[in-house]
Formats: structure tokens, C-alpha cells, sequence
């Protein structure tokens, strides 16, 4: 199972010498937008409370909040600046970005090539936005600017997926950088001459599981890991994957709390809504903006399904990610987002604090051919996590284009 300890050890790698940058200071995000060229904020922000709509109706005003500008309370803003999350995946033979086998960083679970996956055309493609350019990632910059500095990822085994990416960037750019690397529940790469640390942090839920007599019970009020996420100067959460397993073993909890309300199960998306609302509030009052900026990371799409409805969502029949070898063309993903989605964008609209919404939603539903399938480490039909190299690669230089841009 994904989310069980990974493997433990320490690596210690020679320096070299990183390039010389014109900075060394990161670069603030202001405003939780993704439009990031404008320097002309708006002064007209209203203040009035967002628009609550039941779980059910969930994709009504998706559109409206998609991009999480807390302070226009769910206006859409599009002048002068740049929708890095809407355009379309363009062949691009300057990637991937690294390979697998150079990289100590890689799962098993995540290395495709190494498992066998005969083609190589997914990962040849780069992500291309509609009015603006992506920039192009680089690692000893990154280092630059975040010297001194602790990120971490906290949630499941997509947070991982993600982390083990960005380390086999910057791995790719400073192949002879010093690093000390540590798997486990808290695992890290620390790239020693720079002072920089990745930080993995897994807790699938966000919210707790507390051993209680009746067994492990899911607990959607609480967070008490929370304070190994203080401290941080960036933050990325994740969450949802596993909110859909169902099975004790699967879901790792025998009961879920809802206040004094103690059941043996209830409706997913019901329990994600208050889970998530726990975690923002923790945010809210655990997080200081002007010390550490908070991110979340997306839905991450699946692209299997139930037989009677496999391939569906992208207009095909009988399919799940098996043998898929390229991504959907165009911008727009025919089952629309997933009601999940809409979960994360109300709550982050309710928020005091700024968290900025990494919306990778909709450009990953267009890769149904980057998932392990038959060629993970970890057996079976893998359409849920990603092949390293891969897609998370773009939700790095995304996250990368919010801290420099």
C-alpha cells in the first residue's frame, strides 16, 4: 500500500559549485491568485461572505471560485495577467526533465521506465498556457533563492509523488550537490551546502486517526500533527485520495467522528467538506503569511472507473489508463472537475489566511497516459499516482512559477 513507510537511509553526495544568481531572496506571493504578472492589485475587493451551496450542488459556481482570490470573494479577474492552469499539452522534445535511473529519489511504485513501460512519447510533452509561457525549472535557482529555507509537503502518497519529483529536479540540475536524504514518516532531502530541505509529511486525511476502545477512528475535528508543520516556509498541502477507499484495511480506520457522532461510515464528500474546513482552520490559526506561504495542491485525478462506465469520462469506451499513450488534446476535460474539486475551492474561499490554490485539476485529467498502469513496482493497474518522470513535474514548475513570479 502507498501510504505505508518507504525505505530508510541516509545518502551523503559531493558538492559542486551552484551557479551564480542575481538573488537570493524569494520572491512574496501578495495575493492568493494565480495571476501573477500584474503588479496592479484591485482596491474594489467586496466584503461580503462567499456563496455557500450544498455538497450536491457542488459544480454551480465552480467558475466562480475556481482560482481562490479570497479577497474578490469568488470574482474571476483575467485582465492583465495570466491563467497558468488553462491551455494544453504540446509535444516538446526538450523533456523529460531527468531520468529515473539518475535519480535516488524514485519510488518503485513511480518508475515507469524501470518497470518495463515500452513507449516514451508521455514524456516528451510539456505543458503550454493559453496566453503566457511556463517558465522553465531550474534547480539551482530554486536552490538560490530558497538557501536556508524548509518546505515540506504534507498529505498521501500524491504529496509524495510530488515530492520525489521536485528532489529529481533539482537532483537533474546540481547532479553533484551534497544531500542527505531520510525515509519514514517524516522523510527529507536536504541539499547540505545550501541549507535547503524537502520535507514529506504523510497523513493521508489531514485530520487525525485516534486509537479509541471501539478501534481507529477517523477523526474529523482534530489535528494534532499539526505542529510538526510549524516553522515551515512553504507549505503544500494535498489531500482526498484517500477519502474514496473504502474497506477497514483500505481506509486505515474502523469508525469516523463527526463531533460527538460516532459511525460507522458517512457520506465521503461530506466527511472531506469537514475534514477540510478542520484543516483550514488550523491554517487560520497556526500560520503566519508573512513567514511561510501555503499552497494546495489540487485534485489529483483518477482515470479508473467502475466496468460499465471505463473510459467515459474522456470519451471512450471500455478503457481505463492501460495503454494509453497520449494526453487528450484540447483544454477542456469532457467529464468536467470532479466534485471534490468544488469542495476545495469553497473552503479556501471561507479562509482568513492566503493559500494559494496550485489548480492542476483539469491539465492532469488530459493525461490519462501518464499513470504507472501495469508498470509500477507496486503491481496491479495503477491509474491514481504518476510515472516519474511525469506529470508532477508540472505541478513542480507551476509551484515553482508562483515563488518567482
Amino acid at each position: 500500500m502507498m501510504e505505508a513507510a518507504g525505505r530508510r537511509g541516509t545518502k551523503y553526495r559531493s558538492q559542486q559549485v551552484a551557479p551564480v544568481l542575481s538573488s537570493s531572496s524569494s520572491t512574496s506571493l501578495i495575493v492568493i491568485t494565480i495571476f501573477f504578472f500584474s503588479s496592479l492589485f484591485l482596491a474594489t475587493a467586496e466584503s461580503s461572505s462567499p456563496h455557500h451551496s450544498s455538497i450536491s450542488d457542488n459544480n454551480n459556481h465552480l467558475d466562480d471560485v475556481r482560482y481562490n482570490v479570497t479577497r474578490l470573494k469568488g470574482r474571476k479577474q483575467t485582465s492583465g495577467g495570466c491563467n497558468l492552469f488553462q491551455g494544453r499539452w504540446v509535444a516538446d522534445s526538450s523533456y523529460p526533465l531527468y531520468d529515473s535511473a539518475a535519480c535516488p529519489f524514485v519510488d518503485d511504485e513511480f518508475d515507469c521506465q524501470k518497470f518495463g513501460r515500452p513507449d516514451t512519447q508521455y514524456l516528451k510533452y510539456s505543458w503550454q498556457p493559453d496566453s503566457c509561457n511556463l517558465p522553465r525549472f531550474d534547480g539551482g535557482d530554486f536552490l538560490e533563492r530558497w538557501r536556508g529555507k524548509k518546505l515540506m509537503f504534507v498529505g498521501d502518497s500524491l504529496s509524495l509523488n510530488m515530492w520525489e519529483s521536485l528532489s529529481c529536479m533539482i537532483h537533474a540540475s546540481l547532479p553533484n550537490a551534497r544531500t542527505k536524504y531520510v525515509r519514514g514518516t517524516l522523510a527529507y532531502v536536504n541539499f547540505v551546502d545550501y541549507g535547503v530541505t524537502l520535507y514529506m509529511y504523510r497523513t493521508p486525511y489531514l485530520v487525525d486517526i485516534i486509537q479509541e476502545n471501539v478501534g481507529r477512528v477517523l477523526t474529523l475535528d482534530s489535528i494534532r500533527a499539526g505542529n510538526a508543520w510549524k516553522g515551515m516556509d512553504v507549505l503544500v498541502f494535498n489531500s482526498w485520495h484517500w477519502w474514496t477507499h473504502t474497506g477497514a484495511k483500505s481506509q486505515g480506520w474502523d469508525y469516523i467522528r463527526d463531533g460527538s457522532s460516532l459511525s460507522k461510515d458517512m457520506n465521503r464528500l461530506e466527511a472531506f467538506n469537514k475534514g477540510l474546513n478542520t484543516w483550514a482552520r488550523w491554517v487560520d490559526n497556526n500560520v503566519d503569511p508573512a513567514k511561510t506561504k501555503v499552497f494546495f495542491q489540487g485534485i489529483s485525478p483518477t482515470h479508473y472507473h467502475l466496468v460499465k462506465s471505463r473510459g467515459q469520462e474522456w470519451n471512450q469506451p471500455k478503457r481505463t489508463c492501460s495503454g494509453e499513450a497520449e494526453p487528450l488534446s484540447g483544454s477542456i476535460y469532457p467529464a468536467g472537475s470532479p466534485p471534490a474539486a468544488a469542495i476545495v475551492n469553497k473552503v479556501l474561499m471561507t479562509m482568513k489566511k492566503q493559500v494559494y490554490l496550485l489548480d492542476i485539476t483539469t491539465l492532469s485529467q488530459l493525461r490519462k497516459d501518464a499513470h504507472p498502469a501495469a508498470y509500477g513496482g507496486g503491481g496491479g493497474t495503477d491509474c491514481s499516482h504518476w510515472c516519474l518522470p511525469g506529470l508532477p513535474d508540472t505541478w513542480n514548475q507551476l509551484l515553482y512559477a508562483a515563488l518567482i513570479m
